[in-house]
């Protein structure tokens, strides 16, 4: 174990030192293979594991999934998944923040990713609420907060990296968010709800549209519901897997934006250039995690764990609300990738051995993920909510996700507790 704690202390003195993640993580992994076994081993495992993970055929999903909601994006259909929730919840006290937190969710299902999440619907989203007289702080914790269910709501970037990390299917992944997904969306609206019965002018109602807008504004986005119910159908009935999905996804996408007219030869080549740096990111991170994960599989770390794990002699459910409360401390100073890349290698068998699902706490891993992007003092999500909006100061805006991050953890807890929730509809998969 001491090779181990000395190497994640090399690994946050190096992340202190404003050193990349995903290269701390494989300056780390090299130097302690190479001291546990020889230097020529090491630089062998390096050149395995960049090879392997660049010619893998179940990684080329992260591609795709990004190009799909890249081109998504560009076909402008964000707007009217918010025009289209705004119909329906508009009138409502707080209908204009539980229309972005509805959008949102909508948005995650072809997106997969909360930064790009938070800055569309910031751009989208935030004007209206200003209109309307919104409070500085609601409008912030709207919007950074429904950020975090592209993480959750499939197809998400971060179940696929978790995925590639533990051999958990994807797809089996996918189809267990979608309940939790469902209930973050409503327990979400239930933090705004409860902000505006506190404070009746913090979310003030809108116009109340026709039921023929409604239905109007409801026509408009059938190519996220198409989109959404292909890939995730598909993959629930066993007809094609996660990787084809995101194939299907992919070249779907870019049938809309070519139909819609939203999509000229400079912007695929935009879409494409900024698809191709995000995935060298997010492999860069993988390659590196991996890299230390196969040093940590040296030592006795996670052998020594399991063991501390049986002498404590506690109940499970104890077991994984302390590790659930460290990722929340570690989420509020890394980003998701890097502290799963982190920490899944560690937590991962003790969970199982433990006798809950792989795949259930993938889901669980996901959501504190969720907590950890709008968590002070890091709060990603945030910081990107004050970089759209500049004149926002930054104590309203942490001030107002602490509803929403109180919302999560509640559902948390019923995930922890309850965990058939999560398990329901994989069950039935084929």
């Amino acid at each position: 174990m001491t090779e181990t704690l000395i190497g994640f202390a090399a690994f946050l003195t190096l992340a202190f030192l404003r050193i990349p993640l995903s290269l701390a993580m494989g300056l780390v992994g090299f130097a302690g293979f190479a001291i546990m076994v020889t230097p020529g081993a090491s630089l062998a495992m390096i050149g395995q594991v960049t090879y392997e993970t660049g010619l893998a055929y179940t990684l080329s999903v992260i591609p795709l999934f990004i190009l799909m909601g890249n081109l998504i994006v560009q076909s402008r259909l964000a707007e009217e998944i918010y025009r289209a929730a705004y119909a329906f919840l508009g009138h409502w006290p707080g209908g204009l923040a539980m229309s972005t937190i509805v959008a949102s969710g909508g948005f995650g299902s072809i997106c997969g990713s909360a930064l790009a999440t938070t800055a569309t619907f910031c751009k989208i989203a935030a004007p209206p609420m200003e209109t309307f007289r919104y409070k500085p702080h609601l409008i912030a914790g709207t919007i950074a907060t429904g950020g975090t269910l592209g993480i959750l709501i499939p197809p998400s970037i971060v179940l696929v990296f978790y995925g590639i990390m533990t051999e958990e299917n994807i797809g089996r992944l996918f189809i267990a968010a979608v309940i939790p997904g469902i209930l973050a969306v409503i327990a979400l609206c239930g933090a705004v709800m409860f902000v505006v019965m506190r404070d009746p002018s913090a979310g003030p109602p809108g116009p109340k549209e026709t039921w023929s807008v409604r239905l109007h504004s409801l026509r408009r986005i059938w190519a996220v519901m198409l989109l959404f119910g292909v890939i995730l159908g598909g993959i629930y009935a066993g007809v094609f897997t996660a990787t084809e999905g995101a194939g299907i996804g992919a070249g779907g996408a870019l049938i809309f934006a070519i139909v819609l007219g939203n999509l000229r030869l400079r912007e695929l080549w935009d879409v494409l250039e900024q698809s191709a740096v995000t995935t060298a990111g997010i492999f860069t991170i993988l390659i590196g995690a991996l890299i230390f994960a196969n040093f940590v599989n040296l030592t006795s770390m996670p052998r020594d764990l399991v063991s501390f794990i049986e002498a404590l002699d506690v109940a499970p459910v104890v077991v994984v609300l302390f590790i659930c409360a460290i990722y929340v401390v570690l989420g509020m100073a890394m980003e998701e990738l890097s502290m799963i890349a982190l920490t899944v290698p560690l937590f991962y068998p003790i969970v199982t051995g433990l006798g809950y699902s792989g795949i259930w706490f993938g889901v669980i891993v996901v959501m504190v993920c969720q907590i950890g992007l709008t968590t002070p003092p890091i709060g990603i999500n945030i910081f990107v909510v004050k970089s759209l909006m500049p004149k926002l100061p930054m104590r309203e805006a942490f001030r107002g996700t602490w509803p929403f991050n109180g919302a999560l953890i509640l559902l948390l807890v019923l995930l922890v507790l309850a965990p058939e929730i999560v398990m329901f509809l994989p069950g039935y998969m084929r």
